[in-house]
């Protein structure tokens, strides 16, 4: 593990590559897994109070699920996420001509209709955060769906750290993400 500020990164991070290929994954990762995407209680109330304007570009499917679930669940292991269509697809995906998925509330953000991107955790991937009493875990998660992307991050030279830059500056700021940065070229020097 490598340690900047009170976050343990793991050494993936560093030596890994990854570079989302939606067209090799199709969004996969919004219909795999064992349940909805994690959130935090500030996400569940971000969810409410801008459902009006995601609306829009959920399917059918899925604002049924909402209506009757709400805009998050609580999942098997007691976390708070987003609820799914028929214990598959994430109720607040939505599906391109191509059949590709993408994020309703994604696809509402880069249309000037909300500010908020979408929940942290889709954002990290593939960091996956766990809290610790004195520090921040943050582990590459590596998927078999995201094999496209493991070779697109190769082909590009991508590390995990690079990729996920967007989304660690939005949780933990531009400066702690500079020091990962300086951190990493240290370590990969050696």
């Amino acid at each position: 593990m490598i340690v900047v500020g009170d976050k343990l990164l793991s050494e993936d991070i560093f030596d890994k590559h990854f570079a989302c290929d939606l067209n090799a994954c199709k969004g996969a990762c919004c219909v795999e897994g064992s349940g909805g995407a994690p959130l935090t209680e500030e996400e569940c109330a971000i969810l409410e109070d801008i459902f009006d304007e995601v609306k829009p570009y959920l399917t059918e499917e899925g604002l049924s699920v909402i209506e009757k679930t709400g805009f998050y669940t609580v999942g098997a292991d007691g976390d708070l996420e987003t609820p799914l269509v028929q214990g598959g697809a994430c109720a607040y995906v939505t599906k391109s001509n191509n059949g590709t998925l993408h994020c309703g509330i994604e696809r509402a953000y880069r249309n000037g209709k909300v500010s908020w991107k979408k929940p942290i955790s889709c954002h990290l991937y593939p960091i996956r955060l766990k809290e610790l009493v004195d520090f921040t875990a943050l582990n590459y998660h590596q998927w078999n769906i995201c094999e496209g992307a493991r070779s697109c991050g190769v082909a590009k030279e991508i590390t995990v750290l690079e990729f996920c830059k967007e989304s660690l500056i939005r949780k933990f700021g531009e400066d702690w993400y500079n020091e990962a940065l300086k951190t990493y070229e240290i370590w990969s020097a050696k």
